[in-house]
């Protein structure tokens, strides 16, 4: 019932852009504050942007800040993560979450999560 379903993943090479979408149904989106996480073999889980339940209020990690943008569309239940002036570092599984507390960016704070996209930077 609960869903949410990357996608926009893929192969590109450094510099270039991708940008992820996350469709979500199930909930009632418009009151989930949601985040974008990464996750590469052996390495926990990274935080990435989180955005308020409005929309207006987005939060950046540092390696994002500047690059990337996350932004939500409550009248379509989608939201998004353009990834601009990619680097190799930024390959990973991209996963969206949803999550009823606010603006987090501790995994566990989420309650719903997606299966997650791949985005290969190449050299």
């Amino acid at each position: 019932q609960v869903q949410l379903v990357e996608s926009g993943g893929g192969l590109v090479q450094t510099g270039g852009s991708l940008r992820l979408s996350c469709a979500a149904s199930g909930f009632t989106f418009s009151s989930y504050s949601m985040g974008w996480f990464r996750q590469v073999p052996g390495k926990e889980r990274e935080f990435v942007a989180a955005i308020t339940w409005n929309g207006v209020s987005p939060f950046y990690s540092d390696s994002a800040k500047g690059r990337f943008t996350i932004s939500k569309d409550n009248a379509k239940n989608m939201v998004y993560l353009q990834m601009n002036s990619l680097k190799p570092e930024d390959t990973a599984v991209y996963s969206c979450a949803a999550t009823t507390l606010g603006l987090q960016i501790e995994p566990f704070r989420y309650q719903h999560w997606g299966q997650g996209t791949q985005v290969t930077v190449s050299l």
